[in-house]
């Protein structure tokens, strides 16, 4: 634990492109030549396991990587001076849960907090593979056909359409793609002043807590009462999630809010059009844009679901050559809106595919290293 804070030190006088290379894709950082020349220079004072090339290059990347690819309120949050892992998926805190190979203890250093022991991984084994030991496998979601490939490429299983018990009266409302950040979140406001007015309730949908945060700071400027969900508030879901449905509430929440639950709405409400989804962000996978939409018009009730998204948006990040950023400049520029959905949709494809890759690598090297350790020639 020692080396964490001069670790960390060091980092931080890096430049990036000059010393490392940021792939925030795959989250990975890679020295340069220039940058482990810069390395050994600053840990020469230092001495010791310092000298060791791997270790001290293997701590100052560590020391990277919690500095610049993990962030605050958005992978994970500080409470009661310990930090806590978000899912990105849900928004849920993952309760004992740590990062590995000392990234955990890197990021306390960083947040001022005491670090806590390394833990020791005795074993593991990905979750493709753990399932795949069961002799019979099923599972039921409402969001299966974006995956159904997967799922029979890695357990050989078809998904199957289960028809509706009640017709779908959930509406989509074409998406709005504006310039900047702020720029959304003014039209996120403004949009949801004009439907409370009317008694609407809205559920606003953010990828962190970070975002749900700044709807929460343009709400509130505004002047508009409402109630935000995120991983620092999740003993109150169960609450929060059975007011969404009233007239004229306004529920900020991260991905987490109500999943597997029907909001209930009033009779005055289903007249107005049910509950309103508004999404702030397009997610790494259109399965979480589907539940968050999921959130409106279930059991039959009406509801209503829209977009609104940015040219600075994060996923446009995940479009390594910016290809995807240029039509959204286009279709600004030209006044398409549908450019801009479809390039945003498209860094969203990528996203996909990107992890989609990531898995079957993961799966692979796990299945690789089975068969290197298995003692009687044959994998468990």
């Amino acid at each position: 634990q020692a080396a964490y804070g001069p670790a960390l030190e060091m980092a931080r006088t890096l430049v990036e492109g000059r010393d490392y290379v940021c792939h925030t894709d795959e989250r990975r950082i890679d020295l340069t030549a220039a940058g482990r020349r810069r390395v050994e220079a600053l840990a020469k004072p230092l001495g010791g396991p310092w000298q060791a090339t791997v270790r001290r290059e293997e701590w100052v990347l560590q020391a990277l990587t919690a500095d610049k690819l993990f962030h605050r309120d958005e992978h994970y949050i500080v409470r009661d001076g310990k930090v806590e892992i978000v899912d990105e998926y849900t928004g849920r805190v993952m309760a004992d849960r740590f990062w590995s190979d000392g990234l955990h203890q890197m990021i306390e250093m960083k947040e001022g907090c005491e670090p806590t022991g390394m833990r020791v991984t005795l074993a593991r084994m990905t979750y493709q593979r753990f399932f795949r030991r069961y002799r019979r496998l099923a599972g039921m979601s409402g969001t299966l056909s974006e995956v159904a490939g997967e799922l029979w490429k890695v357990y050989r299983l078809r998904v199957a359409r289960i028809p509706q018990n009640r017709p779908s009266q959930r509406r989509e409302l074409p998406g709005r793609v504006v310039r900047t950040d702020a720029q959304k979140w003014r039209e996120i406001a403004s949009t949801t002043a004009a439907l409370a007015e009317k008694g609407v309730p809205v559920l606003i949908g953010t990828r962190s807590v970070a975002a749900s945060l700044k709807a929460s700071e343009q709400l509130a400027a505004i002047g508009l009462d409402h109630v935000v969900l995120n991983a620092a508030q999740d003993e109150a879901e169960a609450d929060i999630v059975a007011q969404a449905g009233e007239s004229g509430r306004i529920t900020v929440a991260t991905n987490m809010a109500g999943r597997g639950t029907d909001i209930k709405l009033g009779d005055p409400v289903c007249a107005l059009g049910g509950l309103h989804v508004i999404m702030s962000d397009l997610h790494d996978s259109r399965r979480i844009d589907r539940q968050l939409a999921g959130r409106c018009a279930r059991q039959g009730q009406p509801g209503v679901h829209l977009a609104v998204l940015s040219g600075e948006d994060a996923l446009l990040d995940m479009d390594p050559i910016g290809f995807s950023r240029l039509l959204v400049r286009l279709g600004l520029a030209t006044g398409s809106r549908r450019i801009g959905r479809l390039a945003l949709r498209s860094a969203q494809w990528q996203a996909e595919r990107l992890h989609s890759g990531m898995r079957r690598a993961l799966l692979n090297s796990d299945e690789i290293i089975d068969h290197a350790l298995a003692f009687a020639g044959k994998p468990e």
